[in-house]
């Protein structure tokens, strides 16, 4: 690999290099025991999401805080948020994760939902944090769809308009509708499927309730047999997109590569079955300020290694180390391009 596109340091267990068996082993393995206090965040437009801060957190009000959205219908229960969540707390760091609208124990008040390029939410949030804890210095990350998010998001506010000190996208879906192709092949479609029952589920309850502008009954939700078919008959009308296609044109993040300026990170499997294998040769060349890390194996955020005896995350140790380096002064200096501290005693 070339330029600013790196082979991760990843190596899977002898045995265990398929990608699907590396998809679906973190939901096998036990996960670290997080607790958590839940915090409802009221939004402009009168909706609300729901965060969930581990505990116990620091005392310091000044330490360091780390920030994690999840992928399509994630939450706190989700694997990769307690193991990732865990290890930021493990450092010292303050975590926090941001359920999409309706992805909390709450339903969500407004005739909307969430989708990959949504990122009005996440840069509100960060606003608040940034009030609340002025001093911290901060990181967030972004897993599948929040991933994509999280890039899009960071492209746009360009290098001064987040109170963020670096990023971290891990399985970023860049191209949506090729993401979405892939999901539609093979052994892809059980994850398509599982996926498609969770969003589906959450549409029919609130169609009986009346609460969702769409035409859509009963009979045509349940017929609905794929993402893009999903996405063009709910997701795009609900969200003021012109089908699936320019949902996806205009959500997509890997176009937006090049125009990066806050320190990235981006974690990749070239085997992601969610997506088509060699996704980064078809997208822009990153700015400097990103580092694309791309391991042969992984699966979709799966990276489970052998280490101590065991089955562990390579994941979470990659991210805990690009954490404990974006917290040192030698961290700051070595990245690409420069670490923009955004604490006001810097």
């Amino acid at each position: 690999m070339s330029g600013r596109l790196h082979l991760a340091t990843f190596r899977p267990p002898p045995g265990l290099a398929n990608r699907h068996v590396q998809t679906l082993l973190p939901r096998l393995l036990p996960r670290p025991g997080v607790k958590r206090d839940v915090e409802l965040l009221e939004l402009p437009d009168g909706d609300f999401v729901e965060l969930a801060w581990a505990h116990p957190a620091p005392a310091r009000e000044d330490a360091p805080l780390f920030l994690l959205f999840h992928g399509l219908e994630g939450s706190f229960a989700s694997p990769y948020a307690r193991l990732l969540l865990a290890t930021a707390a493990r450092l010292g760091w303050r975590p926090v994760l941001m359920h999409f609208r309706g992805c909390g124990d709450k339903p969500n008040r407004l005739p909307r939902a969430y989708h990959s390029g949504d990122t009005a939410d996440a840069y509100w949030l960060i606003g608040h944090l940034a009030h609340r804890y002025p001093r911290a210095l901060k990181v967030a990350a972004g897993v599948s769809l929040g991933a994509n998010m999280l890039v899009k998001l960071v492209a746009e506010q360009g290098g001064d308009g987040l109170d963020l000190a670096g990023a971290i996208a891990i399985g970023a879906p860049l191209d949506l509708a090729a993401c979405a192709d892939s999901l539609h092949q093979g052994f892809s479609r059980l994850y398509e499927r599982h996926l498609l029952a969770s969003l589906k589920a959450k549409v029919a309850r609130r169609l009986r309730a009346g609460e969702l502008p769409l035409p859509l009954d009963r009979r045509r939700l349940a017929g609905l047999d794929s993402l893009r078919a999903y996405d063009d008959a709910v997701t795009a009308p609900l969200h003021g997109f012109d089908g699936a296609a320019d949902y996806y044109r205009r959500a997509s993040a890997g176009p937006l590569l090049g125009e990066l300026e806050l320190p990235t990170l981006l974690l990749h499997a070239d085997d992601d079955p969610f997506m088509p294998a060699g996704l980064f040769e078809r997208l822009p060349h990153p700015s400097a300020s990103v580092r694309v890390e791309i391991a042969r194996h992984g699966g979709h955020v799966g990276f489970i290694e052998w280490r101590d005896g065991g089955l562990r995350s390579w994941l979470s140790r990659r991210v805990g180390r690009q954490l404990e380096d974006w917290a040192s002064p030698a961290g700051q200096e070595a990245w690409p391009d420069r670490l923009r501290v955004t604490r006001s005693d810097s």
